[in-house]
């Protein structure tokens, strides 16, 4: 039992000791840190905030050397090699442009030309068409004139032939109207020779 009490009489001796140096080292602190102000400006703590700095800084460019600038390196790549694709499919294409801008070019003055052709074929196929259609109503025409003229001249021959035969038939009456006697033969000869001019 004395045992227990003495055991116990160390405890509460400890705890008093450990209480009391508690307190002055939170005296000492307080002390410390009303004569300091901040405490990051306290020299006492500086190895230790720089350890903890560096550890920090440590741990920081690990995880940046490790992890984030592959794979922002990886991005800035690949968009690099994106934007040179792009830039090359761009130049195929201006070229290809550039190429069919030609061709068009050159298929428009062929077409031109061949409209020109077929303009200036189709304007000789209509002049020939015109020159034929003008010689056959040329020809028709002379034909048809000269049907005329002969009509006319028949119609001539016979109107020549009827005041021929009136002119005698009137001669012949007026000369029995004035009491004479005519011969055919020789009022056929007066008014031939009379119609001659």
């Amino acid at each position: 039992m004395s045992n227990t009490a003495t055991t116990l009489s160390t405890a509460t001796d400890a705890a008093a000791s450990t209480a009391e140096a508690i307190a002055g080292a939170a005296e000492t602190a307080g002390h410390a840190t009303e004569s300091a102000g901040m405490p990051q400006l306290d020299f006492a703590t500086f190895p230790n905030q720089i350890f903890w700095l560096l550890v920090a800084l440590v741990i920081i460019y690990t995880v940046l050397s490790k992890i984030a600038l592959p794979r922002i390196g990886g991005i800035l790549a690949d968009r690099h090699g994106r934007i040179t694709r792009d830039i090359e499919a761009a130049e195929k294409l201006k070229t290809q442009a550039v190429e069919a801008e030609k061709a068009y070019n050159h298929a428009l003055i062929d077409a031109r030309n061949e409209a020109a052709k077929i303009v200036a074929a189709a304007k000789a196929d209509i002049q020939a068409d015109l020159d034929k259609a003008t010689a056959h109503a040329d020809a028709e025409i002379a034909a048809r004139a000269a049907e005329s003229s002969k009509r006319i001249e028949e119609v001539r021959a016979g109107a020549v032939a009827s005041v021929s035969d009136v002119a005698k038939d009137v001669a012949e009456a007026i000369v029995a109207a004035l009491g004479g006697a005519a011969d055919a033969k020789t009022v056929a000869a007066a008014v031939a020779a009379r119609m001659k001019g």
